[in-house]
């Protein structure tokens, strides 16, 4: 059952997302260009739940698991150039919307709840992602770190993100599987809920983000939401 530790305003005057491991499971592109790049380089594939679990920190997570070099590294900018080229030539390949997310969307549209997308995710790859899965018509709103000067967890994306849809925050919802997520809810005011099916490193410490309740399933998701 999911875990509740402050009860959800009910109707909320939004739901907003985090993209990568909440709304959607962008992991499987991700692991077929990491270790398309490493195969470029002649080095064996890395197992995929390894990689999995550092989706939600992007390209620069990717890097140092394939190649274990950091930003100051020398060779670290070509194979990040590298890896964002693989990605944008394939965001949707094998990438889907969390099994039982789209009910979980079919039933905020039949209550006139409006849904949208706040993400660190470079508008370059979000938006084609979700033309691509379909979803640009349904979405509310998508903020990228391209719409803001700051990102999460500041709260500007999310207060801009209320803005479009014309949602108060403090009435609003945010979900994501980090705790940065967490913590731009947090910081602007809104409900705020952690899910551990997403790419969490450590998943017993969701339990310290102070999430206003945690989600292990879609289903639990599902269930706070209704």
């Amino acid at each position: 059952m999911p875990r509740i530790s402050v009860k959800i305003k009910q109707p909320p005057s939004a739901v907003l997302f985090d993209l990568d491991g909440t709304l959607i499971d962008t992991a499987p592109d991700f692991i077929r260009c990491l270790n398309q790049l490493r195969q470029q380089h002649e080095l064996e594939p890395l197992a995929a739940e390894y990689i999995r679990r550092s989706v939600s920190n992007g390209a620069r997570a990717m890097v140092r698991l394939g190649f274990n070099l950091e930003p100051e590294h020398e060779g670290y900018l070509d194979k990040h150039t590298a890896f964002l080229d693989l990605y944008e030539a394939g965001v949707a390949v094998e990438t889907t919307l969390f099994e039982g997310m789209n009910e979980l969307l079919l039933n905020l549209e039949a209550r006139d709840i409006p849904w949208g997308i706040v993400t660190n995710k470079p508008v370059r790859f979000a938006a084609p992602l979700i033309e691509a899965l379909g979803l640009q018509e349904r979405c509310a709103t998508l903020i990228c770190p391209d719409h803001v000067t700051e990102r999460k967890p500041h709260p500007e994306p999310m207060f801009l993100a209320c803005k479009e849809i014309n949602a108060a925050p403090e009435q609003a919802i945010y979900v994501g599987d980090h705790v940065r997520d967490i913590e731009a809810g947090r910081n602007a005011g809104m409900y705020t809920i952690a899910v551990r099916y997403g790419y969490i490193e450590e998943p017993e410490t969701v339990d310290l983000w102070q999430a206003d309740a945690i989600a292990d399933t879609v289903s639990d998701l599902a269930k706070l939401l209704q």
